[in-house]
């Protein structure tokens, strides 16, 4: 539940998760999987911390936010594979992987797809001018569910369906205009 609570997030922002998961294993509130001690380290802290804030920045700056989209939807799957396969300690490299790449990586594409989609959405319909509202309220979901996959694991995957469902509700159900005869 940890690894795809933050594969989501990863899927809102790329490296916001990656912070978390840094900081959470460096004040103990999180055990990494074998090999994934380097995330709790001072440099990775540092970088992921910095690759944050730019991210976040790049966002807000209008026709870059849709670049970062090409970029950071490769960018969040493999993240999403990262996080998941670090929370998966105590399981065979074969399940941690498999797990890893297919809920990791699924989760992290799916709500990736979900925020470009959102943006372009915003973009068409206010010009771009909405898009620094769609990105704070990305970075601020990115954060929660971060936060919330390592404190509340459980309640985490409950808000990941509740809003897979209104999202996709939203998209499928969409009212089209009428036709003109």
């Amino acid at each position: 539940m940890i690894g795809v609570g933050l594969a989501a997030a990863c899927g809102f922002r790329v490296f916001v998760p990656l912070l978390v998961l840094s900081l959470a294993a460096q004040s103990g509130h999180m055990s990494l999987a074998h090999g994934f001690a380097w995330l709790a380290s001072k440099p990775a802290t540092i970088a992921f911390a910095v690759a944050t804030l730019v991210e976040i920045a790049g966002y807000y700056i209008p026709w870059v936010d849709h670049l970062l989209d090409t970029i950071a939807t490769p960018t969040a799957v493999v993240a999403g594979i990262l996080v998941t396969a670090s929370a998966l300690g105590h399981t065979s490299p074969f399940l941690q992987w498999s797990l890893a790449l297919l809920a990791g990586g699924g989760t992290a594409a799916v709500f990736q797809g979900l925020t470009a989609t959102a943006r372009g959405v915003s973009t068409l319909t206010t010009g771009g001018l909405g898009n620094p509202i769609v990105s704070t309220v990305e970075a601020a979901g990115s954060a929660l569910l971060s936060v919330l996959a390592i404190a509340v694991p459980p309640l985490t995957v409950i808000a990941l369906v509740v809003l897979l469902y209104f999202a996709l509700k939203k998209l499928a159900f969409r009212r089209r205009p009428a036709r003109a005869t």
